[in-house]
């Protein structure tokens, strides 16, 4: 039994985008506080839906979600006394940062979570120096988002969502995209807030970050069900499950338990 405070519960989930077009069906977990977990998948599964699900950027047509004790669904989050402390619980990463940069400058893009949480300018302007300066972005402040490498925009995007300090930060294919030194970089700093004892859900098809970022991961079959929930090394050291939902190739070589060492 887990000790730790459980911070969202999903029973019988099922959700489609159209009549015939079924996304996840009969989803049933629970999210514990400072766990990492890993949505593993395919493409097409259903892991970023069921991440969307989760931080309330859609709902359910059948089943529950219950998060921080509360249940969520659209009509409380329309109550500002359950919407504004959700929000400030909850950051997510989308995998296209253009889908959430939309400020003239990266300092705007920063300040805008902490001043719709009402912060005064003085505390934003803290906010935004710190989270500036922890992901190493202070010399993009002033330069518009859309000037930026693939690279920075995923700093600016993963700093936006840190700059409200949130308990559970959700994670959509977040090396998508990224040259290896940029994601050796995230897979250290996720790391690291892994460590500080954030709770980290991160939906993913890239097993070679998987042991470094989570301890436990469920897995979406390509019938949109939940095929495994356990152990990071259990998961992936089940091959014949990662070929029946087909995260690997009946050639690939995947090594288990080859976990980077941090400083």
């Amino acid at each position: 039994m887990n000790k730790r405070p459980l911070l969202f519960a999903v029973d019988n989930l099922t959700y489609h985008y159209l009549p015939d077009k079924l996304v996840l069906e009969s989803v049933t977990l629970d999210v514990y506080q400072g766990e990492s977990l890993a949505i593993l998948g395919a493409n097409g599964s259903g892991k970023s839906t069921l991440l969307k699900l989760l931080s309330g950027l859609i709902f359910p047509i059948q089943g529950q979600i219950t998060a921080f004790g509360h249940e969520l669904t659209e009509n409380a989050l329309q109550d500002p006394v359950f919407l504004q402390p959700f929000r400030q619980k909850v950051g997510f990463v989308f995998q296209n940062s253009d889908a959430q940069l939309f400020s003239a400058t990266v300092w705007d893009e920063l300040a805008f979570a902490p001043l719709q949480s009402g912060l005064s300018p003085e505390e934003t302007t803290y906010r935004v120096e710190d989270v500036a300066k922890l992901l190493g972005i202070e010399h993009l402040l002033e330069r518009p988002p859309y000037r930026l490498s693939g690279g920075e925009k995923k700093k600016v995007a993963l700093a936006c969502v840190l700059s409200v300090n949130p308990e559970v930060l959700f994670l959509d294919e977040p090396t998508n995209g990224l040259d290896p030194r940029t994601q050796f970089w995230l897979v250290e700093f996720l790391m690291a807030l892994k460590q500080a004892g954030k709770t980290i859900i991160t939906a993913t098809h890239d097993l070679s970050i998987v042991e470094d970022i989570a301890e436990r991961a469920i897995v979406v079959n390509e019938n949109h069900t939940l095929a495994a929930d356990g152990p990071v090394l259990q998961i992936l050291s089940d091959r014949k499950l990662l070929l029946d939902v087909n995260l690997i190739h009946e050639r690939s070589h995947f090594h288990v338990g080859a976990s980077r060492q941090h400083g």
